[in-house]
């Protein structure tokens, strides 16, 4: 049941004449966020993989915003060439754009590689989005110099809060994929979520490093963060095939712990178009615990130290670089 978002949205802004690229809009909190972009007056860019998701989610995105602009591109976040292709596409159509949004992200999916040999869910979640952030970075910072704003924002998760070592770990952004520890189906332990959470960490020191060479810079561009808590979404669909008690334990996560996923999007939302929304910041529920909560408004949460950490966004960029074959300088 949606309880808060539509108060919430209330407190966003008339988004007319502002562009939005948008990973992973098909289902969950990327849907409500293009969804309301449009209906606020922004145009949309929909990056997702092709398939009949993407087409069938197209259509109820019209269909709910009949006056709103939505432009579909081709981008799979699994295949390098492919993200730079849609990067391509969009330098190509725009010399602008407000806003950045890294939704998209899989979760405890099996050890596999990625035709670039990379883990899928390391690539997904955050390798083809740093990629796709400093092939944009120059239309961000066109919009920043032009109206003095623009945002890159990335969306993680309680789970970056929760890596065996509290830390990143410099194997899990080479060429390891299918190599980083199995794929057994143990709900929130095992490889699989091991790897997840890994790729949530990353998205929150990605964060704190944009952070630092943009303020270092003097950029108005501004690097926020986000997480959607226990949100109803299909992301752990296939949690379901964990087996009886894992089965049972989702189940009842989803019924009485979970926010819908327009509630959900808040932090995403604040990020991407709040006037209040600060660079450096991650946005999402917080409980009494000052840990990640299921659910809630979407507030600060204070970084941890792993998420800060110097070395760990160092290293962060330099993999990163290497793995998708481009030099960011800010």
């Amino acid at each position: 049941m949606t309880r808060l978002y539509n108060k919430f949205k209330t407190t966003l802004p008339k988004l007319d004449g502002k562009v939005f690229a948008i990973t992973g809009t098909t289902s969950g909190t990327g849907f409500v966020a293009a969804r309301a972009v449009a209906e606020l007056g922004g145009e949309v860019i929909l990056l997702n993989r092709q398939s009949s998701r993407s087409k069938d989610s197209l259509e109820m995105l019209q269909n709910a915003v009949p006056h709103g602009t939505f432009v579909p591109i081709e981008c799979d976040l699994q295949d390098f060439a492919s993200v730079s292709a849609a990067a391509k596409k969009i330098k190509s159509k725009y010399t602008q754009l407000y806003c950045l949004s890294n939704n998209a992200g899989i979760m405890a999916t099996p050890d596999e590689a990625t035709k670039d040999g990379y883990d899928t869910q390391m690539q997904t979640n955050h390798l083809s989005h740093f990629l796709l952030t400093a092939e944009l970075f120059p239309l961000l910072e066109a919009e920043a110099k032009a109206n003095g704003d623009a945002r890159i924002v990335n969306h993680s998760s309680g789970a970056r809060d929760m890596t065996p070592n509290k830390g990143l770990e410099e194997k899990y952004f080479l060429k390891n994929g299918g190599n980083l520890g199995g794929s057994e189906k143990i709900l929130m332990g095992g490889g699989p979520f091991h790897r997840y959470f890994q790729s949530k960490l990353a998205n929150s020191v990605f964060t704190h490093a944009l952070h630092g060479k943009l303020q270092a810079k003097g950029s108005k561009v501004r690097a926020v963060c986000a997480h959607p808590g226990g949100s109803n979404t299909n992301l752990g669909d296939h949690l379901t095939n964990y087996g009886f008690f894992s089965n049972l334990i989702v189940t009842i996560l989803m019924k009485f712990l979970a926010q819908s996923s327009e509630d959900g999007s808040m932090g995403l939302l604040l990020g991407m178009a709040s006037p209040s929304a600060e660079s450096g910041v991650l946005y999402g529920p917080l409980t009494w615990t000052k840990k990640s909560g299921l659910s809630g408004r979407a507030v600060p949460n204070p970084p941890q130290p792993y998420e800060t950490d110097k070395q760990a966004m160092e290293m962060l960029w330099r993999t990163s670089e290497e793995a998708s074959g481009v030099k960011f300088a800010i």
